[in-house]
């Protein structure tokens, strides 16, 4: 067990595979890892900080540089920043400039006509909160985490452009937008002298909207990244659900993965997964992070850990990619 008093000091080899580990961001300067950790889920105030800690040590300390979050991860809304806050405090400080960070707003975030959606005054409000609470001076990215038809584009885009110029994000990026206001989103920043870094969206081997909305090569066509997230469809694409459902698992809890979604079609699905996985002498889910990478134009997908042996089984897709 990681105790408080220890001394990080990261792995002298996180790098020696750097050729491996990291792909170009779009036209960019930007380097990010293959994957990269998400704080979505287990890195809340509900979740054991020490865990949160051993897994991301153990992220870094394999060449993972690339930590995600948004301002109402938890649960509760923000404590995964402010467990990011914790980390830089007691384990990270001294890596800052090793390390990509990015964080959202577009959801949910507060009561009132303030906290939720895309106007300028929310987006700044969120984005100076969450500098708080991640003990941060700024992020290497700020994403709009959701189009917002009732707000002007241009007032959620020139809002990005100003952060950037205040300083208090290096990088600016999209999420979950549909394709129409990505392509004003990604010419009006281009013309602002801040170019768009990065589309955020869900994919994998279920979910493959960008792909069929022609998400994904407007993006490689225009030098914009691309990161994948729910990679694993909330785990689906693993062999979690090849026996049943277990009581502890995302589906039982029914959030964000419903028990419907386990037709009997699926499940052939899977048991198809599973055999093409092992001929190729893979996890389910090494398999299916794989497929993600191998999609022109994906710069990197976004795993999510409740464990070290969980993140290391994912990681280990790198290898063979």
């Amino acid at each position: 067990m990681i105790t408080t008093q220890e001394l990080y000091r990261a792995d002298e080899h996180r790098y020696d595979d750097s050729q491996r580990l990291y792909a170009r961001c779009g036209r960019s300067g930007v380097m990010l890892p293959k994957v990269s950790l998400g704080f979505w889920h287990n890195f809340g105030s509900v979740d054991p900080y020490e865990r949160s800690r051993a897994i991301t040590r153990f992220a870094f300390d394999h060449g993972i540089t690339h930590f995600d979050l948004a301002n109402n991860y938890g649960p509760v809304y923000g404590s995964a920043e402010e467990t990011l806050g914790r980390l830089m405090d007691e384990d990270f400080r001294p890596y800052r400039d090793e390390l990509f960070i990015s964080t959202k707003a577009g959801y949910d975030m507060w009561p009132g006509p303030y906290g939720d959606h895309g106007s300028r005054k929310y987006l700044m409000a969120s984005l100076d909160q969450s500098l708080q609470r991640m003990r941060l001076d700024y992020v290497d990215l700020f994403y709009s985490h959701r189009f917002d038809p009732d707000t002007p584009v241009e007032e959620t885009l020139q809002a990005l452009v100003d952060i950037v110029r205040a300083g208090k994000a290096l990088y600016v990026g999209i999420s979950n937008w549909p394709l129409e206001p990505l392509v004003k989103a990604e010419l009006y920043l281009r013309e602002r002298d801040v170019p768009l870094l990065i589309y955020q969206g869900k994919l994998n081997m279920l979910d493959r909207e960008p792909m069929d909305e022609g998400i994904l090569d407007f993006c490689h066509q225009h030098g914009v990244g691309f990161i994948a997230f729910s990679p694993l469809a909330q785990g689906l694409l693993t062999d979690r659900y090849l026996n049943g459902v277990p009581a502890d698992s995302r589906m039982a809890k029914g959030q964000f993965l419903k028990q419907e979604r386990l037709t009997p079609e699926m499940m052939d699905f899977l048991l198809q997964l599973k055999a093409d996985a092992e001929a190729a002498g893979h996890t389910m889910a090494q398999h299916a992070l794989r497929w993600i990478l191998d999609q022109q134009g994906v710069t990197s997908v976004l795993v999510g850990a409740s464990s070290v042996e969980q993140l290391s089984k994912n990681l280990a897709v790198i290898s063979t990619h």
